[in-house]
């Protein structure tokens, strides 16, 4: 009986050592998801962009906000700077100076200023562009997580699968233990060969191989799905759903109407033609002139000596000042900007038409692989049914001595044959479901 291929979905990533005591999870596939969207490492991450981006938004609101800021500074003068002066003005005699120093040793000046914003069109874009910014973070949220939700389901449904498949190798080995009890009660009374009791134990052995095989791929399935639910792989988990052919097959291709925006992919390519939009906006409003009012209010004093917090004056100094920037010509940088913000705008665009092509391409072909999932299933059950049938009239007819060991043999190879491929076609009508319901939205 063939394996099934746990491992090929999980996620890789490296697990370090937890020394907390080990916890046992009993979940349904719907805890499981939930589990995975908590700690699944791809999603934590994208919950953080959120964040990030919140902050990043905050930075955005401030640059529009008031900016004040306080200012101190102490100056002592070692030499002060001379000036000539005309000695005339002191009675001297015209055409001659007098060296004079200005000032005195100690200055020290404290003051605040503040700075507003009154019109910045890259700003005001900015502000704008704030609510979609988290909403394209959030989306992409959605997306991850619907992708491990995906991903979850597979493994786990797959996980659940293994156990009918254990139940029939358990079953066959059964099956071939008792037809050795009776091949052997043949032999002593000399209605059976030795070979045949030879061939029953290396299919005995072969059955116990394959178990031990089946059961190997099995644990290292439950360590996959931990892996991408973000659990500790030595935590215990059980599986608690079952699954049965009418469940697989249960309200899946009904009719309904499908929009694109039912798609999560689909609603975060729209979010991502709308921040290109704005990019070209904000590039092309930087041509536009700024506008920012500037003041401060100082206080100064200066003194001979060292006493500024003394007995003296402190002199106030206040201005206010209106700034225009008007851009005029930078190079054709600011054009150069716009067109790569378009080009960029063009592609969104682009990746958002191929998306729909591969929308439209999912949901055909998930439809056209779940149809056939579902006939191959029933006839692989009916045609499972039929040889473990077959089986059993061949065993009767061996017992009654009217047939060989080679019919036996043939039978025994047909029913496992047709077990592994109810397992299979079980396993395909599974991916095939949760594929189709991911391509239409509805997973």
């Amino acid at each position: 009986m063939a394996l099934l291929p746990f491992a090929v979905i999980a996620q890789r990533t490296s697990v370090g050592r937890r020394d907390s005591a080990i916890a046992i999870h009993e979940f349904t596939v719907q805890q499981a998801v939930e589990y995975g969207k908590k700690n699944n490492v791809q999603v934590k991450n994208a919950l953080l962009d959120v964040r990030i981006q919140e902050q990043t938004n905050r930075e955005v609101t401030g640059s529009a906000l008031p900016q004040l800021s306080g200012s101190g500074s102490m100056t002592y003068n070692a030499k002060l700077p001379v000036s000539l002066v005309p000695a005339e003005f002191f009675g001297g005699p015209a055409g001659t100076f007098e060296k004079i120093a200005f000032g005195l040793k100690w200055n020290s000046t404290v003051g605040l200023s503040i700075s507003q914003i009154l019109f910045d069109g890259q700003v005001f874009i900015g502000l704008k562009a704030r609510n979609t910014l988290i909403d394209f973070q959030q989306k992409n949220v959605e997306v991850t997580e619907e992708t491990i939700k995906a991903n979850i389901y597979k493994i786990y449904y797959q996980l659940v699968v293994s156990k009918t498949q254990i139940e029939l190798l358990d079953a066959n080995m059964d099956l071939l233990n008792k037809l050795q009890h009776d091949t052997k009660a043949m032999y002593d009374n000399g209605f059976a060969e030795r070979l045949d009791m030879d061939k029953l134990a290396v299919q005995l052995a072969n059955l116990q191989t394959e178990k031990t095989n089946a059961l190997n791929q099995i644990a290292n399935g439950y360590l996959g799905l931990k892996v991408l639910m973000g659990m500790p792989v030595t935590d215990s988990l059980v599986l608690t759903d079952s699954l049965n052919d009418d469940e697989v097959k249960a309200g899946v291709l009904e009719a309904s109407n499908f929009d694109y925006s039912q798609r999560k992919e689909y609603q975060y390519a729209e979010l991502g033609v709308k921040l290109g939009e704005f990019d070209v906006r904000r590039y092309k409003l930087s041509k536009i002139p700024t506008l920012k009012l500037d003041g401060y209010y100082n206080k100064n004093a200066q003194r001979d000596k060292f006493n500024l917090f003394g007995k003296g004056d402190w002199f106030n100094i206040s201005a206010f000042t209106l700034n225009m920037n008007i851009p005029i010509f930078n190079g054709f940088a600011t054009n150069a900007r716009i067109a790569k913000a378009k080009y960029s705008l063009q592609q969104s665009v682009n990746q958002q038409e191929a998306l729909r092509n591969n929308i439209d391409n999912e949901i055909q072909t998930s439809t056209n692989n779940f149809k056939s999932a579902i006939t191959s299933l029933d006839y692989q059950k009916k045609n499972m049914k039929l040889a473990e049938d077959v089986y059993q009239q061949t065993k009767k007819k061996f017992e009654a001595g009217t047939g060989s060991q080679t019919e036996i043999n043939q039978a025994q190879t047909d029913m496992k044959t047709a077990q592994t491929n109810y397992i299979n076609s079980l396993y395909n009508a599974i991916i095939a479901r949760v594929d189709f319901l991911k391509a239409t939205g509805k997973l």
